[in-house]
């Protein structure tokens, strides 16, 4: 089993915002606390470390505690930009991400990607989850959740400087392994206004 304190969070808050009037959707408040907050501390009792990356209000972010580093990339580049700023900054074996507007995964989840990366010797373990009203549904990749190995950066950054930005045809080029989790709710995030009013009266 993969050691805990071997594994580094990383909270992606670098987005835009573009889908909620382009607000930091990471200091959005969630049940009287900001998003990336909540995801902060719900991810750190699984992990060793962790991490922000946030592109604007950078003294906010510091206040939660946590290291906080911008993207290497320009222009909001996406999750791979967080992804690797993570890897640029990260000094354990593993890096696993999440959402800045996701404050509602399993507390599990770390352990459960950790246990079937090592189990299937994958590259990236990623979560997966169905429909809720389609439990025979094929399961539905959740890439910014995901634990990757650290030594993954040199193929990141190949990846990006050849101006590719697609999360999936990235983890494509890697042996990956995807999780099933039940409770897709638990990965709900919230891009827009009225999907974070629905986050509100989700329980933690």
């Amino acid at each position: 089993m993969i050691p805990q304190e071997n594994i580094t969070g990383l909270i992606l808050a670098g987005g835009r915002g573009s889908r909620m009037g382009g607000v930091d959707k990471g200091l959005q408040s969630h049940q009287g606390l900001p998003m990336a907050l909540h995801a902060l501390m719900r991810l750190s009792p699984q992990v060793g470390a962790v991490l922000v990356n946030a592109n604007r209000n950078l003294g906010a972010y510091e206040s939660f505690g946590a290291p906080v580093w911008p993207d290497t990339l320009a222009d909001y580049a996406g999750p791979l930009a967080g992804f690797l700023t993570g890897l640029e900054h990260c000094e354990t074996p593993y890096l696993v991400t999440v959402p800045c507007d996701s404050p509602l995964f399993p507390l599990d989840f770390v352990q459960r990607l950790a246990q079937a990366l090592e189990a299937e010797d994958a590259d990236i373990a990623m979560v997966g989850t169905r429909d809720p009203a389609d439990p025979t549904a094929a399961l539905q990749a959740q890439p910014v959740f995901c634990l990757m190995k650290t030594e993954l950066i040199e193929s990141l950054v190949r990846f990006t400087q050849s101006g590719q930005r697609k999360i999936d045809k990235w983890t494509a080029q890697h042996r990956c392994v995807l999780v099933a989790f039940d409770d897709a709710p638990a990965f709900a995030n919230a891009n827009t206004l009225a999907e974070l009013q629905q986050l509100q009266n989700e329980k933690n």
